[in-house]
């Protein structure tokens, strides 16, 4: 069997690909991993990077002894998936992402940090704050002000930054049409900076995995990678 790894984003969790598993698992053997810090997995005792999680992806794919690996990765997931390629390329097949946001700026990262703050999303958004507590355990509000100053660390040193040419497998860059995260521009602007790269705009999608209509991204799935 393929071996297919679905990546999840910053404050997300694996459960969020349960709609696409039984799918999957028909072309592929599915591998859900978590980043640390989420779900039952610990904040690490260093910071939280995009490094971090990168050399946790490699670890992962050591562990398991995986080769020529199918990658999805939504959101940040997409994010450490490529950082991933740009030094162990020959270990993929191919990369798909999905609402991953690639224009980062020590402005525009700081700005995104503040609405990371655990009280106000307790206090103005509850069922966000019930949804983080349910996936992550009551470490969650620890895991926020980590994530946001990774965002930040991001907005200082973007690794993919001038960085894209030399990957060279395919990848397929995918946004949606009403992400209010991730700009239309930033994905066509880092599609048309891979050698071997496609381009897709998921029609009224926003940036939540969970408001994707699982159908549309599987197709997008079979299509790119010769399923159907």
């Amino acid at each position: 069997m393929l071996h297919l790894i679905l990546l999840h984003g910053a404050l997300g969790h694996s459960e969020v690909f349960e709609p696409f598993k039984k799918e999957l698992s028909k072309y592929f053997t599915v591998h859900t991993p978590l980043f640390s810090g989420h779900g039952d997995r610990e904040i690490p005792e260093t910071r939280i990077t995009i490094k971090k999680y990168t050399e946790e992806l490699q670890e992962y794919i050591n562990q398991e002894k995986l080769n020529n690996v199918y990658i999805f990765g939504h959101s940040m997931g997409g994010y450490a998936a490529l950082c991933y390629a740009l030094k162990h390329s020959e270990n993929i097949n191919s990369i798909m992402t999905l609402g991953t946001k690639f224009d980062w700026t020590e402005e525009q990262a700081t700005k995104e940090s503040k609405m990371l703050n655990p009280d106000v999303i307790a206090e103005k958004v509850p069922k966000y704050a019930e949804l983080l507590k349910k996936q992550h355990g009551t470490k969650w509000k620890q895991l926020l002000p980590e994530i946001a100053e990774m965002m930040i660390d991001l907005g200082k040193n973007p690794p993919l930054k001038g960085n894209l040419a030399t990957i060279h497998i395919p990848v397929q860059i995918m946004v949606g049409d009403k992400d209010n995260m991730v700009t239309l521009e930033e994905s066509v602007e880092v599609y048309r900076s891979l050698p071997s790269a496609k381009l897709a705009v998921l029609p009224d999608t926003k940036h939540p995995i969970d408001k994707v209509r699982p159908d549309l991204l599987l197709n997008m799935m079979k299509d790119f990678w010769n399923l159907l």
